[in-house]
């Protein structure tokens, strides 16, 4: 069983910065990543890294967001800059462990104008 808590949402001006952060507890994870969730839209894979360092990304966030591991502390960052409008989103982290997926409780980004 692995449990994932996630901080380092908010409030922010467009172009502005913020870093999500998933810390994993229980068991070591695997793959890890965010997906987010906009206002009436389905949610949508933002970045996800594997074991290994691989990372992939969304194309409406390459080059302005970074997924990294922290293998101390059995989780990850993602580090958000240039943020848009249109990033505002409920921002979920997701594990996999043993062939399994896990979902943090979700952080609310908002970019305003």
């Amino acid at each position: 069983q692995v449990q994932l808590v996630e901080s380092g949402g908010g409030l922010v001006q467009a172009g502005g910065s913020l870093r999500l952060s998933c810390a994993a507890s229980g068991s070591r994870i695997n793959a890890m990543g965010w997906y987010r969730q906009a206002p009436g839209k389905q949610r949508e894979l933002v970045a996800g890294i594997s074991s290994g360092g691989t990372a992939t990304y969304a194309d409406s966030v390459k080059g302005r967001f970074t997924i990294s591991r922290d293998n101390a502390k059995n989780g990850g960052y993602l580090q958000m800059n240039s943020l848009k409008l249109e990033d505002t989103g409920v921002y979920y982290c997701y594990a996999v462990c043993d062939y399994q997926t896990y979902w943090g409780q979700g952080t609310q980004v908002t970019v305003s104008s």
